[in-house]
């Protein structure tokens, strides 16, 4: 297991400049490889430099495209790497077993991270799937790399049915490891918010202790790049370069149509 605190990390968006993030979902369905394009098209409208992590990908042969290739799609100026690679669509650490290959060793995990550090503005980590998904037979997960690289947590929640509870499942996690939250974000707003849907985003403050740092549209992948990255500075707040204003953003979801659903206008819309 790697040594806790071995190396030193800012807190997130409420402290000192940033130069990592961790970037991990609630759960599966849940879209953070899209949000971390949006974080990268925000670094390169600014021409800074963005580095990509993806530490394990699964279900895909060697050669297909993958979840950085979404992201390349995008925001092609961006840097990537991707440590290894499964054919089975399971757990990293699930699909090493079933497939004899070696698991992802935590140490050149950690040792990737740093390099990309070294010559970008902003390393982004894709820890898609949740915190705790286990990528060797010794218990290696998300959460151990941002303890050990003391990475700030972007934690990446949808707007559908049990966002609720499983972003509460994800911020107890980050608690209870003393873990850097830097705040949630909303991927696939719809057009036409219900009344549950709308209803969210008040509880998701209230579990974050803090606003939103941004929403992002259903549908904002499918854009060009040019559109994309409109999109994705409309949909990201402040902190991370974008215009999206949530105490503006949570009057709006207040209104309501006939149908009881609400058209306000939803930021990063292609």
């Amino acid at each position: 297991m790697l040594q806790e605190g071995a190396h030193e990390r800012r807190q997130g968006s409420r402290g000192c400049s940033v130069t990592a993030l961790l970037v991990t979902s609630t759960g599966d369905g849940v879209d953070a490889t899209v949000v971390i394009a949006a974080l990268a098209a925000v670094v390169a409208e600014r021409r800074g430099r963005c580095a990509v992590v993806l530490p394990a990908q699964t279900g895909l042969p060697e050669g297909a495209p993958g979840e950085l290739d979404r992201v390349q799609r995008l925001v092609p100026e961006a840097a990537f790497t991707e440590l290894v690679r499964y054919p089975e669509a399971l757990s990293p650490a699930a699909a090493a077993r079933t497939s004899g290959r070696p698991a992802l060793d935590p140490a050149v995990c950690v040792q990737a991270v740093l390099d990309a550090e070294a010559t970008a503005d902003l390393v982004l980590v894709m820890g898609g799937g949740g915190l705790l998904v286990r990528y060797d037979e010794d218990g290696f997960t998300m959460a151990e790399l941002a303890r050990t690289l003391r990475l700030p947590l972007l934690v990446v929640t949808s707007a559908g049915p049990g966002t609720v509870n499983a972003t509460a499942l994800t911020l107890e996690v980050v608690a209870a490891r003393g873990l850097a939250l830097d705040g949630l974000v909303v991927d696939a707003w719809p057009r036409h918010a219900g009344l549950a849907t709308r209803s969210h985003v008040a509880d998701l403050e209230m579990l974050a202790a803090r606003p939103l740092l941004g929403v992002l549209p259903a549908g904002l992948a499918a854009a060009c790049p040019a559109a994309f990255a409109a999109g994705a500075r409309d949909g990201l707040g402040p902190s991370h370069g974008g215009t999206f204003d949530a105490a503006a953003f949570r009057r709006s979801v207040h209104g309501r149509g006939p149908d009881g659903t609400t058209s306000a206008r939803s930021p990063g819309r292609p």
